[in-house]
């Protein structure tokens, strides 16, 4: 697309049209993310068991809160009046009388996730389960800001709209970008006008200026890290560093299942990481090595397709030697990235993830494990790396869950408030 010419959305999936038990237009009672009452915050206590254990009884509900039974009771009778909880079928066959599992009412409430990249913008509409019920698309060189802004607006109006009667049940809206989106303009092939129009721009200004819902921001590959640690690897890892592998590399940070933003809401951003080189001269960075911008620049030099970077063309025919190369380059700039991580922070678990296709991640994974064996890791415990399990969706997710984890979750820190 070019930079001047209107981007074109592409949508996949349609939401479900499911019957609302009565939700039609009806608001969600206020549960403020700040100042949470007693008994709102037993409510985000509940609700959390039951995100994290799929369906359970009141009895276990009881039992994993440590709240009494008559309070599990009052609880869960509100929280089904509110549409926020639904009734499972009665199990039978145990000692006893039959329980009704709970599970979380998928139609109790939505957030829309936005993603605004340099090379694309998302915008996912999920629901209360975290599953993503709609997706908007488009894909450009580098986002034109006269275009894409207005563009931004009307999308998130279409997902709303498309909520119909269930509109009333949208808590809010997640906007995940880069800090600054003209950064690295020389790399890109930008003027530095180009550049700093871009940085000019308040993106969550903006977007609050595009609707009557909460706005929340978090950089993008920070509000990745979120969806790993809510909806992916976070369920069994405390702990990680987290990396993702876009068109540049970034990372993010969680410690103790919470996300740890830094002073400036950039912990984990790896892109900036100066690297070793021959010479004395400044150390080149991380983001020169282990970005898909790179793979795409050996494609181009070699007359190819620059966006087979992104799929898993990358490792066939005409691609595989300068992936290949690539593939060693990256490795050995994510290994030393491991090991300065590993240094600093103790951490056990590294989870790495991208936009690029299934099997050049599995390789990249691969081959860093190799890079990092040929480190000297006297006086440290080496960390495991994991795969990401959500891929290129991670940001926008990441961002649609920050709305929904401010208003619901009983952690006010779950979310990024930078």
């Amino acid at each position: 697309m070019s930079l001047n010419a209107p981007p074109t959305p592409q949508e996949s999936g349609d939401i479900d049209r499911q019957e609302s038990s009565g939700l039609e237009g009806a608001r969600l009672r206020p549960r403020g993310s700040n100042h949470v009452g007693m008994r709102q915050f037993n409510e985000r206590v509940v609700l959390q068991a039951l995100r994290l254990q799929g369906s359970a009884a009141k009895a276990d509900l009881a039992r994993l809160t440590g709240l009494t039974a008559q309070t599990i009771g009052l609880i869960t009778t509100r929280l089904e009046e509110d549409g926020l909880v639904i009734r499972q079928e009665r199990v039978r066959g145990r000692i006893g009388q039959p329980s009704v599992p709970l599970t979380l009412n998928p139609d109790g409430a939505f957030s829309i996730g936005i993603k605004v990249g340099r090379r694309s913008t998302d915008w996912l509409l999920v629901d209360f389960t975290g599953q993503v019920r709609r997706r908007l698309s488009i894909s450009y060189g580098f986002p034109h800001a006269p275009t894409l802004l207005p563009l931004i607006g009307e999308q998130l109006r279409e997902l709303q709209r498309g909520l119909g009667e269930l509109a009333p049940r949208l808590v809010g809206v997640g906007v995940a970008a880069p800090f600054v989106m003209g950064g690295w303009h020389k790399l890109l092939g930008l003027s530095a006008t180009e550049s700093e129009n871009w940085n000019q721009i308040d993106l969550a200004h903006e977007v609050r200026a595009m609707t009557d819902l909460p706005v929340s921001f978090a950089r993008d590959t920070a509000a990745a890290s979120v969806a790993e640690l809510v909806a992916g690897r976070g369920r069994d890892l405390k702990s990680f560093l987290y990396l993702f592998v876009d068109t540049f590399v970034g990372g993010g940070l969680v410690i103790n299942s919470h996300p740890h933003a830094g002073v400036h809401g950039n912990a984990g951003a790896v892109a900036s990481l100066p690297l070793p080189g021959p010479g004395r001269g400044i150390p080149t960075q991380l983001i020169r090595h282990a970005s898909l911008w790179e793979l795409e620049e050996r494609f181009e030099r070699l007359g190819l397709e620059r966006k087979a970077a992104y799929d898993d063309r990358a490792l066939d025919g005409p691609f595989a030697e300068p992936t290949q190369a690539w593939l060693q380059q990256a490795a050995q700039a994510l290994a030393h990235a491991v090991i300065s991580g590993t240094a600093f922070l103790d951490l056990d678990a590294v989870v790495i993830d991208g936009s690029l296709g299934a099997r050049l991640l599995t390789a990249l994974i691969e081959q860093t494990r190799l890079a990092l064996a040929g480190y000297d890791w006297e006086g440290l415990w080496p960390p495991t790396l994991h795969p990401g399990s959500i891929g290129s969706d991670a940001r926008a997710l990441g961002g649609a869950l920050l709305p929904l984890h401010a208003h619901f979750a009983p952690d006010p820190d779950l979310f990024l408030k930078v």
